[in-house]
């Protein structure tokens, strides 16, 4: 195209790690440029807006962005996901507190950062000690507010999948229990069936 104008935009990768100021004519023009800019493969690219995942597949709607559009490219099956805010937890090594609990809170949450989803794949010791935290008493190894608001989502969030797990596992427990009464032919009374009788 003739006409096109050169405007800037921000790129960054799917993980939101690379992150650089690139000036583009078109969408063609942009693609050319991302693979200096960022270190990835020249093929198999996609586009898409870093605020939404909105995949930029075409030069038409390429130019009716703004400038300064923030934008992230992806590579091969990579998904775009939303932006969860970093919690950033420092221990102070010179401390004479062990690291002991809090930091297993902090390997814990560091893990989380990235993806909060994976807080359903703890065990039950790491969700009870999360659900257990103070996010006020954490206050020397959390230093912003946002982090803490982080902090006490995680709390909440590992409190209920702790809940439905032992609730799971006393449904197994019970369920085990009928089916070895079953499998020995004899049906015991239970308390609870004393009580109706």
């Amino acid at each position: 195209m003739e006409n096109d104008i050169n405007k800037p935009y921000k790129i960054c990768d799917v993980n939101r790690d690379k992150k650089k100021g690139i000036v583009a004519a078109s969408l063609e023009d942009l693609l050319t440029k991302v693979p200096e800019k960022l270190g990835l493969p020249v093929d198999n690219l996609t586009v898409v807006l870093e605020s939404d995942g909105t995949e930029v597949d075409d030069e038409d709607y390429f130019s009716t962005l703004d400038p300064d559009t923030s934008l992230m490219i992806l590579h091969g099956q990579e998904k775009w996901g939303p932006y969860l805010p970093r919690c950033q937890v420092s221990l102070d090594q010179t401390d004479d507190v062990s690291m002991g609990e809090k930091g297993q809170v902090a390997n814990l949450v560091g893990r989380l950062q990235h993806n909060l989803c994976h807080i359903s794949l703890l065990g039950g010791q790491d969700l009870e000690l999360l659900s257990d935290m103070d996010p006020d008493s954490l206050a020397d190894i959390v230093t912003d507010r946002d982090n803490r608001i982080f902090l006490e989502h995680i709390k909440e969030a590992s409190g209920r999948i702790l809940l439905e797990k032992r609730q799971a596992q006393d449904a197994m427990e019970l369920l085990k229990l009928y089916h070895q009464s079953v499998a020995n032919g004899t049906e015991e009374v239970t308390p609870s069936k004393q009580e109706r009788v």
